[in-house]
């Protein structure tokens, strides 16, 4: 009688362990239909747990009366009961939003959450809006600690990026910057077809790179299919035009001629000639973007062509780029395996004015020199032409009779394979292939200036540049929940081979113009051994390993570290090509604590904490070992020989720079997500920075030697506040403040094998005909630093009177202007940077304001040092040529042209730069039409400035920053009206 309640009892342990057995299947989205990766299932009562992934499916094994628990960052908690379900899928509602959004980081994805790194991340809904050039200029103004600048109009011309300042002497400042974890350039994809933009900053986050992570990490993502989408097109374009932000005020025709009544040396040739306005245009920009998409959640695709018509306000300057992308989603086997097929093909081509370049900027010069009385044309249609003066040339003719294009093509294959073995554990393989291909052509007419005045007779050129990038990756990711505990693992390789091949040919004195560039074989100067011909062909290639580890406890307690071992063939013979990279970053979410469990306002208050270890390679390969180059000639029998000579000596000890960087932050967020934002401060420090050093040579048999020498420290404080002041059903305001700062210094130079005679070096270069240096780099001080004579009044007679290296004032006929003498003038990087955007919305109406300033800095002006001076009556001039000087006399005319102090300006700025008016109109107002939305907006609107040049957002990279220079395209205002429609 006892055996049949224990069978009972042991038949219901039986199910019940069937019933646990089963597993419970979902899938997990945010109010928009997005997938939600990282979200927490727990059964309600017990400590068995699980994860959603990428695309926000978990398994879980349940009672068929289970209750599942499922909590997100972010995220309103939600129980469900299973209630005998095989799947429950479910929508959570969005708690705080900012701390649920997902970002992408280095080899996956994060909720913001969880970051224990510097990280910042750019949504498409926050983008620049307009006739953007790039993917630079969409997240202009939008993150702290990044600059980024459009310092030339001219459409071939892209934005400048620097984040944290300058970590380098010898190699390239930009950033690393990856399409879908792909190597590529700000113009690999169209801005149109990008949906964020994150920014790895500090070198916890970017040492998972390795080698290529030194001055951060751009990671760009492009629009992808996901999940079930029901077949759509969208259409998004644009017009626009464009005007000169700020116009060279130049004498006029009728002001040259008052001059020359007043006594200066002119010469009046009879014509009214604006040779601005003859040279320029009111350009038309057209863009237009295509979209196709849809599949189930099993196959879907993307298909977008996209059409950039960029003209320049400059005539012959223009840029034409047709972008086409296909990307196909592939999932099977019940979604253990996920497939990933795309291609990328830009064709891109722009007018050449200059031989290998876009529009010539010297010709913008002979525009801004010409005396405005000489005419166009001679009597007989002939451009007139003055080859008496020298350099001086028609700007008309430089552009007219030459003929040039270049032309490029950028394909890109790419594929990868998810496949899921077990449960939380994903295998994946990453391949891509990227072949640019160059072919440019340039050529210069009979009539042509250098045809006539030196004798050339015609010339022409011909070049191609092939690059070709291939790049596997595999990686093995792991990430399980077991009860307040959530680990990631992640482990990987990567080769990286690069391949780039150039030709270049030239000639001149042909028999005809008829052909341009096109028959570069007929001219006498190749045949005669005068013109030039050279190829090469370059290859260098990077192996890595790297591994990640992630663990978050009690969604309180954060923890990231990583490690990457890299080798690149430029290291070759080199005693130590292999570097380590490590990095290790903590997080501890302080409102998690008890003690402030009772702060209703307080959402997130999170501190992190980081350490990372990144690298940098030289430029040049096998410089670990003795270089033979074919370089001079030397007459032997009455020939002309080519020598084979050294061309660099061997370093074995030749090593990686190594940036070692610390970062602490505060991440923030307040009344529900009203206020939230970050601050972060930082210290960099580039150790073994690479310098090309002077040796004697003998007993070495080349003069320099590159050796890792000296180091270089970046600090700085970086604040991002957002605030929402108003949000109603009608009208709502978000308001995004960002601050920074950096303050960089040159350590040391010198070590017990390498030293340098002096603790400086001098950089950049003012131009001819004053042919000196503009920048002194010394130990001890900032990078930047302006360095020449400085001027601190003026006689009666306009004579300068200068400071001497003692602080006396002496007169220029008194002064020795000796080395001695020249002394820091101020410096081309600013000290701080800010912006402030402001998005209002009233109904169906927005607008977007974006503003954003640079301080603490100095614009050398070499416009007016060329152009005020009063001595140089040949060519044209400012009209502020005639300004007194320091409020008391006009510059006497026999002041040489000189690179002084007075030309050193004050570059603070503000600038409205972007203005977006838009109305969004009702979904399905027209049939067919689900989304239809219009809009006008301005580009660099405004600008309150003291800088008495063109623009004082000029180039800040290298190491002679602030240079404004007088061939430099005019920058541009910008008006746009367009469109996207969804159908």
């Amino acid at each position: 009688m006892l055996a049949t309640p224990l069978a009972s009892r042991a038949s219901s342990m039986v199910a019940s362990v069937q019933q646990a057995a089963d597993p419970i299947k979902g899938r997990v989205v945010d109010e928009k239909g997005a997938a939600l990766p990282g979200v927490n299932v727990i059964v309600k009562g017990t400590s068995n747990g699980a994860q959603t992934d990428a695309e926000g499916r978990y398994s879980i094994k349940a009672p068929a009366d289970a209750t599942l628990v499922f909590s997100f960052v972010g995220s309103k908690p939600q129980e469900v009961a299973v209630a005998g379900r095989g799947t429950v899928d479910i929508t959570l509602q969005p708690d705080t939003k900012e701390l649920a959004d997902v970002v992408v980081v280095g080899y996956g994805t994060q909720r913001k959450a969880d970051l224990t790194s510097s990280v910042a991340s750019v949504k498409e809904e926050s983008f620049i809006k307009g006739a953007t050039k790039d993917a630079g200029q969409l997240i202009q103004g939008k993150v702290a600690g990044l600059t980024v600048v459009t310092p030339s109009g001219d459409p071939t011309a892209g934005s400048q990026i620097l984040l944290r300042g300058t970590a380098t002497l010898n190699a390239d400042s930009q950033p690393l910057i990856l399409i879908d974890g792909i190597p590529g350039t700000l113009n690999t994809v169209a801005p149109e077809d990008i949906e964020s933009v994150d920014v790895l900053k500090d070198g916890s986050a970017a040492a998972i790179y390795g080698t290529r992570g030194t001055n951060g990490v751009i990671l760009i993502t492009t629009r992808r299919p996901k999940g079930n989408i029901t077949p759509t097109i969208e259409y998004s374009g644009y017009a626009s035009t464009q005007r000169i932000a700020r116009r060279p005020e130049v004498l006029t025709a009728d002001e040259y001629r008052q001059k020359l009544t007043e006594g200066v040396s002119f010469t009046d040739q009879g014509g009214s000639t604006d040779w601005l306005k003859a040279i320029s245009q009111n350009p038309l920009i057209h863009v237009h973007n295509l979209t196709f998409r849809g599949g189930t959640a099993q196959t879907n695709y993307l298909v977008s062509g996209n059409y950039r018509y960029f003209e320049g306000i400059l005539q012959k300057s223009d840029n034409r780029t047709f972008t086409g992308r296909a990307d196909v989603n592939h999932s099977m086997f019940d979604g253990r395996v996920k497939l990933n097929l795309g291609i990328l093909n830009s064709d891109n081509k722009y007018t050449s004015t200059v031989d290998g370049g876009g529009f010539n900027g010297y010709t913008y010069r002979q525009t801004l020199i010409r005396n405005p009385t000489a005419p166009i044309y001679n009597a007989d249609g002939s451009y007139a032409q003055q080859f008496s003066l020298f350099n001086y040339e028609n700007p008309l003719s430089r552009l007219y009779d030459s003929d040039g294009e270049n032309s490029a093509q950028n394909t890109r294959l790419s594929g990868s394979i998810v496949w899921e073995p077990i449960n939380d554990l994903q295998l994946k393989a990453l391949g891509s292939n990227t072949r640019y291909n160059q072919l440019r052509g340039y050529s210069e007419d009979k009539q042509h200036p250098s045809s006539l005045r030196d004798g050339l007779n015609g010339y022409a050129s011909r070049g191609t540049t092939q690059v070709v990038d291939k790049l596997l990756e595999l990686t093995a990711n792991y990430s399980h929940s077991f009860g307040e505990h959530r680990l990631s693992a992640l482990a990987g390789y990567s080769y990286q081979d690069n391949t780039a091949e150039n030709f270049y040919a030239t000639n001149y004195d042909f028999p005809t113009d008829v052909f341009t560039y096109n028959n570069i074989g007929i001219g006498n100067a190749l045949r005669l051994g005068r013109a030039v011909q050279y190829s090469d062909k370059n290859t260098f290639n990077l192996i890595g390993f790297f591994g990640r580890v992630t663990y978050n406890y009690k969604e309180k307690y954060l923890l990231l570290a990583s490690v990457r071992h890299e080798a690149s063939s430029r290291l070759l013979g080199a005693d130590k090509p292999w570097g380590t990279f490590p990095a290790v970053s903590v997080g501890w979410r302080i409102n998690k604590e008890n003690f402030l469990s009772s702060v209703d306002f307080l959402d997130d208050l999170k501190f992190r904490a980081g350490y990372g270890v990144t690298g940098t390679a030289p430029g040049v390969s096998f410089l670990g070992v003795s270089r033979l180059g074919y370089g001079g000639y030397f007459l032997a029998n009455g020939r002309w020989v080519q020598s084979l000579a050294p061309i660099s000596n061997p370093n074995p000890s030749l090593r990686w720079e190594e940036k070692h960087e610390f970062n602490a932050g505060l991440d923030y967020s307040l009344f529900k997500g009203r206020v939230y934002g970050t601050v972060d401060y930082y210290i960099r420090r580039t150790q073994g920075l690479l310098y090309d050093y002077q040796v004697p040579s003998p007993p070495n048999l080349f003069p320099t030697t590159t050796a890792n020498v000296g180091s270089l420290e970046n600090r700085g404080l970086e604040v991002q506040l957002n605030v929402v002041p108003v949000q109603t059903k009608d009208f709502s305001w978000t308001s995004t403040f960002n601050f920074s700062t950096n303050k960089n210094t040159l350590l040391s130079l010198n070590n017990d094998l390498y030293q340098l005679t002096n603790d400086f070096f001098t950089t950049g270069y003012t131009g001819e005909p004053i042919q000196t240096y503009t920048s002194r780099v010394q130990v001890g001080q900032k990078l930047g630093n302006f360095y020449g004579y400085k001027v601190v009044d003026v006689t009666s007679d306009g004579k300068w009177i200068y400071e001497s290296k003692d602080g006396q004032q002496v007169p220029y006929d008194q002064f020795t202007h000796s080395e001695d003498d020249k002394k820091v003038l101020g410096n081309g990087i600013p000290k701080f940077y800010g912006g402030w955007n402001n998005n209002f919305r009233y109904k169906k109406f927005d607008l977007g304001v974006t503003m954003r300033g640079a301080f603490g800095f100095q614009v050398l002006n070499v416009q007016r040092m060329y152009y005020e001076n009063t001595g140089v009556t040949q060519y044209n001039r400012l009209r502020s040529a005639y300004d007194p000087i320091f409020g008391k006399a006009v510059l006497n005319t026999t002041m040489p042209l000189e690179f002084n102090s007075y030309y050193i300006e004050n570059g603070a700025y503000w600038k409205i730069d972007n203005i977006t008016l838009g109305y969004n109109f009702q979904p399905n107002v027209v049939k067919y039409v689900k989304n239809l939305r219009v809009y006008v907006s301005t580009l660099n609107t405004f600008t309150i400035t003291g800088y008495k040049g063109l623009d004082p957002e000029v180039n800040r990279l290298g190491l002679a920053p602030g240079v404004d220079e007088r061939d430099k395209y005019p920058t541009v205002r910008t008006f746009t009206a367009g469109l996207n429609v969804t159908f």
